[in-house]
């Protein structure tokens, strides 16, 4: 079957905290089309609107939005079960879907949703997500959550997006780290969507190719 019959991957795409579904659609736009061709990538916004200063504020327009609330720690959070059922919500609404896609905020959710989905803790009425793309992420540091999410590696396909200068990059490492065969890619940038070099462009289509297979 030549690629044009081929099923393109549908990935629900997370925003970072207090941005928005279009912030994340521009920032993924420094990608070529040879990328986002083969993907089928839904947007969509958190359900909390922000609840104080956006990073993007003067860059991006709002409204921006947040996923779920945290202390300074990033120990507890608030209305984290409440984010967990919208996005159900949001799978059954607008999918099925293979994968995730985020960034930030919505990177370290994409990644611990495999575990609490795996422990019947969250995303129980819809298709297992089958692959994560992970853009400046980390791992949860809640007890409660971090005993569901990380219990088994995570053994689906994962690419990940590691920035040099990233503030998260120490957390990004340990999240590469409880993964089965990662395929990572390293920018010399901060906490921001890269542009793709030729180099980080050919593993990005290796990872399509693979998550193809599946989809």
């Amino acid at each position: 079957m030549g690629s044009e019959g081929e099923k393109k991957p549908r990935i629900m795409c997370l925003h970072g905290f207090r941005t928005s579904a279009e912030i994340l659609k521009k920032q993924l736009h420094k990608w070529p089309l040879s990328v986002l061709d083969n993907l089928d990538l839904v947007f969509v916004d958190a359900p909390f609107p922000c609840q104080g200063k956006s990073d993007v504020e003067g860059i991006f327009d709002p409204p921006y939005y947040e996923w779920f609330q945290f202390n300074k720690e990033f120990t507890e959070y608030t209305n984290f079960d409440e984010c967990l059922q919208y996005i159900e919500d949001c799978m059954i609404k607008y999918g099925p879907f293979d994968g995730l896609l985020g960034f930030s905020q919505g990177a370290i959710l994409s990644a611990g949703l495999l575990g609490l989905q795996e422990k019947g803790v969250a995303l129980t009425k819809v298709p297992v997500v089958k692959f994560i793309i992970i853009i400046g992420g980390a791992k949860f540091l809640s007890p409660s959550v971090v005993e569901n999410a990380y219990s088994t590696p995570i053994s689906c396909p994962s690419l990940h997006f590691l920035g040099e200068t990233d503030f998260l990059k120490q957390y990004g490492c340990e999240l590469i780290e409880s993964c089965v065969e990662p395929m990572v890619i390293h920018h010399p940038k901060g906490h921001t969507i890269p542009r793709l070099d030729e180099e980080s462009l050919k593993t990005v289509m290796t990872f399509i190719k693979r998550i193809k297979k599946d989809a």
